[in-house]
């Protein structure tokens, strides 16, 4: 077993990234429960002959291993231990959703140069069509088919390649219509793990939920900080999901992440009665707003557990801010707009709030730098406007003519403003257009464009709107001639992943528009309310 800091036969020191930390736990814990799904579980010693099968074909079918493979894979034994396995190669992953169309997996293929892709379960043979010319594809559908042990062998060590030290790549919409390359190291992603592991006191003994799609960044929560420290991870189906009272006493699951609309699903079917989860200690929400009313439920569910709000983009590696909700509720805090605050900033970053003239203040935008900040997109043109330099008071924002350093902050784009009762930040919302639904961070311009593509669409609004128990969905208003919902669903499933598919289609003569002639985007939502 390979421990961080060892030395390969060149004598290069090898860097302990994600995957040497979990070496490090494989080699204390190999017999303890590693990953449990609904018909399999893998110990730490299984898990790791597994991803060390899996590295043995991508080395057989590659030669030499990309500087980045792409992931595409169900919820099995064979996709989880693949992404230790991509890391354990030197290469970087850039997870691929299975529910994304043929024409966005084809942008990532492209924009991230990938040169193979790993896939497992039925949508290999149709990937090999989409990205053909591209990039090859390895099918693992029968990787670790035996839950017998494989004959053991000294494990070749590698290195993360020189000029590449990157952990994985993840695809987020963009305003242009093209996904946009998040770059994240193993720096950066190794802070925020051994931050949350000792947070949280994570260890053998707990058992985390793994309810994130791989392409969405809190999936490396799930996964590497129950890896990281010895915890096992429990995966749900969407089912589970819908009903969480019943898988979390089936499983007893002690710790608990999702998205907050979660919370609302299973409310809105009488799941969350009071005191139905006792087995569950910490719960963690993150991706949207969460309101009071969904963590109001959610308490109730679980009294013996702590709940906590947290914060951050995928920009700044996952999280970087947290709040935790008192176990009285008459100290809860009460918001102008009723979401929980986002709290403070984790000790090991920096922030500030910068009104519109780059001032400090109160009110204003969020901006982080400290060691989980990624240090920029694929594209490094991307890069404008996203980040500034502060000087003696003097806010320069970031035009390209240089390099990024560590000292510059990223504009997350967010607008909060700091709770007088020092209960850290709330969020208000974004200061573009830009919206969190289900936890995926979503450019309605990119819809609207989508949707411009059929023939009887002349033109088309995309916004955030208000769901049950303050949860948000998408509400699409267009002009032109009157489109059937289930044939513009149809065509937007084609061009873009399920979450950006609006819940409501609103035909209009003509939008409201602002004395200025604007399209008057208020005047549209108080339509759908």
């Amino acid at each position: 077993m390979t421990e961080p800091g060892d030395t390969d036969v060149a004598g290069l020191a090898m860097p302990a990234g994600l995957h040497g930390m979990v070496d490090s736990v494989i080699g204390r814990y190999r017999d303890l429960s590693a990953l449990e799904l609904a018909d399999r579980s893998l110990s730490y010693g299984r898990l790791d002959e597994l991803a060390e099968e899996i590295r043995a074909r991508i080395r057989r079918s590659a030669g030499d291993v990309p500087a980045r493979i792409g992931l595409l894979g169900c919820r099995s034994a064979a996709t989880y231990a693949a992404y230790l396995a991509i890391l354990r190669s030197g290469a970087t992953v850039v997870p691929i959703s299975t529910s994304a169309p043929a024409e966005r997996v084809l942008a990532i293929t492209k924009l991230a140069r990938l040169e193979l892709i790993v896939a497992d379960g039925p949508d290999a043979l149709q990937l090999e069509a989409d990205v053909a010319g591209e990039a090859a594809v390895l099918d693992i559908n029968n990787a670790g088919a035996t839950d017998q042990p494989t004959s053991s062998s000294v494990r070749a060590v590698d290195v993360v390649k020189a000029g590449e030290p990157i952990a994985y790549i993840l695809f987020t919409s963009g305003s242009t219509g093209l996904p946009k390359g998040v770059v994240i190291s193993h720096e950066n992603v190794g802070s925020f793990i051994r931050y949350i592991i000792n947070r949280y006191d994570l260890g053998p003994g707990c058992r985390m939920t793994q309810a994130f799609d791989l392409s969405f960044d809190v999936s490396v929560y799930d996964l590497f900080a129950a890896w990281g420290s010895g915890a096992t991870v429990v995966v749900p189906s969407q089912d589970d999901l819908m009903h969480p009272a019943r898988w979390v006493n089936d499983r007893q699951i002690t710790h608990w992440a999702s998205v907050p609309s979660v919370i609302s699903a299973a409310s809105g079917l009488g799941e969350l009665a009071p005191g139905s989860m006792p087995s569950i200690e910490l719960s963690l929400f993150i991706g949207e707003q969460l309101t009071l009313e969904e963590a109001q439920a959610w308490h109730c569910a679980t009294p013996k557990g702590v709940v906590e709000n947290v914060y951050g983009p995928t920009e700044l590696t996952v999280a970087v801010s947290a709040y935790r909700i008192p176990a009285d509720v008459s100290q809860w805090p009460v918001t102008a707009n009723r979401t929980i605050p986002i709290g403070h900033v984790y000790d090991h970053m920096e922030s500030v709030v910068l009104d519109d003239s780059g001032r400090p203040a109160d009110k204003g935008e969020l901006c982080v730098r400290g060691p989980q900040r990624f240090g920029g997109y694929l594209d490094p043109g991307q890069n404008v406007g996203r980040f500034l330099s502060i000087d003696d008071g003097q806010v320069t924002p970031f035009d390209g003519s240089r390099m990024l350093t560590t000292a510059d902050w990223y504009r997350t784009g967010d607008l909060v403003y700091r709770d007088p009762v020092d209960a850290g930040l709330v969020h208000l919302g974004r200061l573009d257009d830009q919206v969190k639904i289900r936890g995926f961070r979503v450019e309605p311009s990119e819809i609207e464009g989508a949707m411009r593509l059929h023939p009887d669409v002349d033109d088309a609004v995309v916004l955030a709107t208000p769901g049950s128990l303050g949860s948000r969905q998408l509400s699409a208003f267009y002009v032109g001639r009157k489109v059937s919902p289930s044939e513009a669903r149809q065509m937007l499933a084609r061009i873009v992943p399920p979450y950006m598919i609006p819940r409501r289609f609103v035909f209009l003569e003509e939008f409201p528009l602002t004395v200025s002639g604007k399209v008057d985007r208020q005047a549209l939502a108080r339509l759908v309310r």
